[in-house]
């Protein structure tokens, strides 16, 4: 069984970057939704006791229908989990600590630059989907996938992410996609992505 992950902050702790009722309804209807629906269609089935990660970054091995809620709600769930890991209500998150920030000047030249690129990937983003920072083989990448997907699916490491889909930021934000994605660099736990970059 995939559990809801408790969040670290109360939901009006990242205003007003990201508003308390659409974090309410992303995170306790939306997220949990994903949960319970991926939890419906393994249970019974020979993936149940297989962790969530593993189902997704072993995607492609897995056939027959059951490979569409796996990858749906599976990835719903595995996403947005992901995707709280990396906020914080702390006031200046600032900018990506040692090794994250070396890793960027050396791929992106400059923290500058990749926040310039990320958003425009974000931005980009056709219909409902998620842009992500990624470790690579020739280091790091802006990678964006659509609906659920994830790129562990197709061997890459996820270390950054934020959320595309219109739930995401419609209440506060309306149809302006550029402003939540500005408000979302107020909001990364740049401690998190340093873990997640050396692991």
């Amino acid at each position: 069984m995939y559990e809801l992950p408790e969040l670290d902050f109360d939901y009006d702790a990242l205003e007003p970057h990201m508003d308390e009722e659409t974090l309410k309804i992303h995170h306790g209807k939306h997220h949990a939704a994903y949960v319970k629906k991926f939890n419906d269609s393994v249970e019974g089935t020979e993936y149940e006791k297989v962790e969530l990660r593993d189902l997704i970054v072993d995607l492609d091995k897995i056939k027959g229908d059951i490979q569409t809620p796996i990858r749906n709600a599976g990835g719903g769930a595995y996403n947005h989990s992901f995707f709280w890991e990396i906020l914080t209500p702390e006031k200046d998150s600032g900018e990506p600590l040692e090794n994250t920030a070396k890793a960027i000047n050396e791929s992106f030249g400059s923290y500058d630059e990749f926040k310039k690129q990320f958003s425009e990937a974000a931005l980009t983003v056709f219909g409902s989907g998620w842009a992500w920072l990624v470790v690579g083989e020739k280091g790091l990448e802006i990678v964006k996938t659509p609906n659920q997907d994830n790129p562990m699916s197709v061997g890459l490491k996820p270390i950054l992410v934020i959320d595309i889909w219109e739930h995401a930021y419609y209440l506060k934000y309306r149809n302006l996609r550029p402003d939540y994605i500005e408000a979302f660099f107020n909001i990364i736990n740049w401690k998190a992505v340093e873990k997640k970059f050396l692991e």
